[in-house]
């Protein structure tokens, strides 16, 4: 039975989570078993930054042929295109997983992801997903097909069965590497074209992004274009997110629309290593807090005492007291010092 398969892959993927494993290591064992339930001939799974679900981490089964031109189309398509089975709108659906011969035809046949860059490398059948936990989007993933058999509906189904276990454990290996960056040799930037294309950069960001080419290749191409496409939909010209560096490290790119000049359409990203305050956001939902403990948290990071996180937060004391004791179970900690500590640590 497809249920008992998916049972035991959510348990594998979970103990997966627990081996310490970085994201791309973590995604190829869980492709791994996935495909043993829902075979494929090609895949791309990447993590995401559940703020602003673009993608910092890919890993790919088998080589993906990603050229420029093509990860330029795929952001379009994806941030601000009318695309069919966007991840966006993955994660607001009740079940986050799609395949797109469930699409309207209409929409199918006007996709640039499914014409232009799908079909022209063989891959005619698409199944996708958003990986969800507590209303969070922690990664996404792509299965496909080339050939005539389409994906069943039961392993539709088991894919949607085993999207929370893939949150939970990205969340986790998010939350085991956050080693902070530290950055060398000055101002890192770079000046991208109005499509994302990379077309000058600072001494100190030439080094940098070939160290991170030579070890990632195609990983800060496919986060330029995805966030040059955010910048351009927003109405401040101006988007951010977090992404993985090197050696475990997380940055902070923030793109900017130039107002002025010959090319209005030319963006200045900086590349900056994430304080501990980006860090925290994305730290405490890691692991699993509410909302409300995670309001907790930060006021008990600054200082507050009880007494001043029940005044400040409108809480009783007793409520303070129960979130307490649920934030240091999920941290795994006993205490206050032993809290800030795990949560703030740099190495």
């Amino acid at each position: 039975m497809w249920e008992e398969r998916a049972e035991r892959a959510r348990r594998e993927i979970a103990a997966l989570a627990t081996d310490g494993l970085d994201l791309s290591a973590l995604y190829a064992a869980a492709l791994a078993l996935v495909r043993q339930s829902v075979p494929f001939d090609q895949a791309c799974w990447a993590g995401v930054d559940p703020d602003t679900m673009v993608m910092n981490s890919v890993t790919n089964w088998r080589p993906w042929p990603v050229t420029d031109e093509y990860a330029v189309r795929f952001a379009q398509s994806e941030y601000q295109g009318n695309e069919p089975n966007t991840f966006a709108q993955l994660m607001g659906r009740p079940r986050p997983v799609a395949r797109i011969s469930d699409a309207p035809g209409p929409a199918v046949a006007g996709s640039i992801r499914i014409n232009d860059l799908l079909r022209p490398l063989g891959l005619v059948h698409e199944l996708r997903g958003a990986f969800r936990v507590d209303q969070s989007c922690w990664g996404v993933g792509s299965l496909f097909r080339n050939g005539a058999v389409d994906f069943s509906d039961r392993e539709v189904e088991f894919l949607a069965a085993v999207t929370g276990a893939l949150a939970a454990a990205t969340r986790i290996a998010t939350r085991a590497h956050h080693a902070v960056w530290d950055q060398h040799g000055g101002p890192i930037i770079v000046l991208a074209g109005d499509r994302g294309e990379l077309r000058a950069a600072t001494p100190a960001a030439t080094t940098w992004l070939q160290a991170l080419e030579d070890a990632v290749p195609g990983r800060f191409s496919m986060v330029l274009y995805a966030v040059v496409e955010q910048a351009k939909a927003s109405r401040t010209g101006t988007a951010r997110t977090r992404m993985r560096d090197l050696d475990a490290g997380w940055v902070v790119l923030q793109a900017s629309r130039l107002l002025t000049g010959d090319d209005p359409g030319q963006m200045v990203v900086t590349v900056e290593p994430a304080t501990t305050g980006q860090l925290l956001t994305l730290l405490l939902a890691a692991y699993g807090f509410t909302p409300r403990e995670q309001e907790v948290c930060l006021e008990l990071i600054a200082g507050s005492p009880d007494a001043d996180i029940s005044r400040h937060l409108f809480i009783s004391p007793h409520t303070v007291h129960d979130h307490l004791k649920s934030i240091f179970d999920k941290v795994g900690v006993g205490s206050r010092g032993e809290l800030v500590a795990r949560l703030t640590a740099t190495g």
